[in-house]
């Protein structure tokens, strides 16, 4: 559920633990009165982290990825090369001052 999905009063009387089950997993669900936007359900814990604080505000969804895993591995430098990850450390370095 993002901000443009509102839910109205009755919706929320008729499956309240739908919405307190959302807003207990960081999700801020807003409700309304005949269309009006009146109150948002929030965590009762605020996020700790900025991430979270995005979750519960529907900016950003979690990783769907298992873990790392599942994540093809990073190639090896050819002989007497730098890695991609060195070069591009250097890149940003360089930017940086």
């Amino acid at each position: 559920m993002d901000e443009a999905e509102k839910i109205g009063i009755r919706e929320l009387r008729q499956h309240a633990s739908r919405y307190v089950a959302m807003a207990r997993a960081g999700k801020r669900v807003p409700v309304t009165d005949r269309g009006k936007l009146v109150a948002y359900l929030v965590p009762a814990d605020e996020p700790r982290s900025v991430f979270e604080q995005l979750v519960a505000a529907g900016k950003v969804q979690r990783a769907t990825a298992k873990g790392i895993a599942d994540l093809l591995p990073i190639p090896a430098a050819p002989p007497g090369e730098k890695s991609l990850s060195e070069t591009l450390q250097e890149m940003r370095d360089e930017e940086r001052y």
